[in-house]
């Protein structure tokens, strides 16, 4: 028996929930392939009966309830959604409900919200800014039907983060990913093969160029706060995740975001450390054309897939630069012809700094702004950093342009103060 696709969602016989398979090749057939457990056509006598028992239980409740259990729409199918919960919680009925029940307590607040449609208004910030500092991005899909996800762990830039934006606006803009992003992604590949019913993602995490340092309390904060949210809200919807170019340090790292996971999802967690290894695993479980090619595909290259989805307007081109000042900064950007520059600068810096944009090689001894004052003026982390843009008038290309910064602050100080710089051409 397949996955049954041929059969009505919501008429699933005790009969066909098991398949057609005896005990002992269900048993070989799972241990052949683990992936099959708990799915529609391979449940056992016990697991089909509590299906049905659940199966009424939500029927009968409907409201908050199910919709917390139809998260990406009832596009995914009655069965198949059902059975998510259930294998999260290997189906003990009792602990099934109270998880949902958890759940959506805990999605209250970002329903009323409608989970935050504009992904602007949940950060607070443009997307494509905050993409920049932690990259993301959805590109292709395995062999299996699931789409691939990116996250470029490696390269999250937590102060740069702090300068724009707060933890509770990316947990936000998290909700806004899964239930509007990514959930459309599922159900438009639902809409174009419509065989497909394993609404779970393949999850690619990149840890090039990862530092000790970056792992600290403030960017594991962020990460837990996403890992908690999908492990209760969004159940077996991680179809297989390779962590690749750890560092050897990731080891105790992994033992505590493993922690924050149920076991079954850390069970499909594999982490890899060696190029060639990883290349190769990874091109068993999807196709070259639809694994990115800086990953060992032919695919498009992930920054370009996150610039073509991110960049809004007439936005050419992005350049972030974190200013880590006690007295001095300055960063530097080159405006190809045709393009006009927009220039901001964001920042929770309470001693602020004084800003000024020019010419960078003086060629034409201009200076298009100057001594502009950025000060945040509140120390209340929930609270959205301050941000000011420079250019007022639009600065046109060729030209190398400079932003010098001159620190506010007490010239015997020995602490830091960070300024995310953004130029954007147009």
């Amino acid at each position: 028996m397949s996955e049954n696709s041929e059969i009505p969602d919501s008429n699933w016989t005790k009969a066909q929930l098991m398949g057609s398979h005896s005990a002992s090749s269900l048993v070989s057939m799972k241990k052949a392939d683990p992936n099959l457990w708990g799915r529609p056509g391979y449940l056992t006598k016990d697991e089909a009966d509590t299906y049905l028992r659940f199966k009424d239980i939500v029927d009968m409740r409907g409201g908050d309830f199910r919709d917390t259990i139809f998260s990406f729409g009832i596009e995914e199918g009655e069965v198949y959604a059902l059975c998510r919960w259930l294998r999260a919680r290997k189906f003990v009925f009792l602990d099934v409900m109270k998880m949902i029940e958890e759940a959506t307590k805990v999605q209250a607040a970002a329903k009323a919200a409608k989970f935050y449609p504009d992904p602007i208004e949940a950060l607070g910030v443009d997307s494509a800014i905050y993409q920049a500092q932690y990259p993301q991005v959805y590109s292709g899909f395995a062999k299996n039907g699931s789409p691939v996800f990116f996250s470029k762990t490696g390269v999250l830039n937590i102060n740069a983060v702090e300068c724009i934006t707060t933890v509770q606006n990316i947990v936000k803009y998290h909700w806004y990913v899964q239930l509007h992003d990514y959930a459309k992604r599922l159900r438009a590949h639902k809409e174009a093969d419509p065989n497909f019913n394993k609404f779970e993602c393949f999850v690619i995490m990149d840890l090039a160029n990862l530092t000790v340092g970056q792992l600290n309390s403030r960017s594991m904060t962020i990460i837990k706060e996403q890992s908690v949210i999908d492990s209760l809200c969004f159940p077996e919807t991680m179809n297989k995740m390779f962590i690749i170019n750890a560092p050897r340090f990731f080891t105790a790292s992994w033992a505590i975001i493993k922690g924050w996971l149920d076991p079954r999802t850390a069970s499909k967690v594999q982490v890899f450390s060696n190029r060639e290894t990883w290349e190769k695993e990874l091109l068993t479980h999807i196709d070259a054309d639809q694994l990115a090619s800086d990953y060992g595909g032919t695919g498009p290259v992930t920054n370009d897939t996150m610039e073509k989805e991110g960049f809004t307007g007439n936005l050419k081109r992005m350049h972030t630069e974190v200013l880590y000042m006690r007295t001095k900064g300055s960063a530097t950007f080159d405006i190809y012809p045709g393009e006009e520059l927009k220039i901001t600068v964001y920042t929770r810096s309470m001693s602020g700094a004084k800003f000024t944009v020019l010419d960078a090689h003086n060629k034409f001894g201009t200076t298009w702004v100057g001594d502009v004052v950025v000060k945040h003026n509140n120390t209340d982390i929930t609270k959205m950093p301050t941000h000011v843009e420079l250019t007022k008038t639009n600065i046109k290309g060729p030209v190398s342009v400079k932003v010098n910064a001159e620190s506010l602050g007490s010239r015997f100080s020995t602490s830091t103060s960070n300024f995310l710089v953004v130029f954007e051409a147009y």
